[in-house]
């Protein structure tokens, strides 16, 4: 089973994922409007002084998952992964970040002066450790397949 392929496929016209972070062992799960690029590093923009923010600045392993709204008896199909995350520096039209928010969320020039403000949203990357997919993929039961991944 191409277990990159279903991911890949499963990502597309989702435009938020739910970001696992976690400071002395209480974790905490927000949503987030984000894009990946062709290397599958997640991009999305936050203030520095949200809780997930707070809490990636002291600890970047994060662990989230991508998941399309169904209606109860659709076939699910959930998206999950673990990586580290990490506040951006200096992105430009042409950094990756900006590049892929832009084809998926139409965010557009104003958000590369806005990060430079000291209480703008900024850019953060996860780079992904591993990947995992979780459904009916020709099963009469859920499966829950791993994608190792190193961009």
């Amino acid at each position: 089973m191409d277990v990159e392929k279903i991911i890949r496929e499963n990502i597309p016209n989702t435009v938020h994922l739910s970001l696992g972070t976690s400071e002395n062992n209480v974790p905490w799960v927000c949503e987030v409007h984000f894009a990946v690029d062709e290397d599958l590093n997640i991009y999305w923009r936050s203030k520095t002084n949200r809780r997930h923010s707070l809490e990636i600045a002291n600890n970047p392993i994060v662990a989230g998952n991508i998941v399309k709204q169904h209606e109860i008896g659709q076939p699910v199909v959930g998206v999950y992964f673990e990586g580290t995350a990490e506040l951006l520096e200096n992105v430009d039209i042409n950094h990756p970040a900006y590049v892929s928010l832009n084809l998926n969320l139409g965010v557009d020039e104003s958000s590369i002066e806005e990060a430079k403000k000291d209480d703008g949203h900024k850019f953060y990357k996860i780079t992904v450790k591993n990947w995992y997919a979780f459904g009916r993929f020709g099963a009469d039961h859920g499966q829950k397949l791993k994608l190792e991944w190193s961009s």
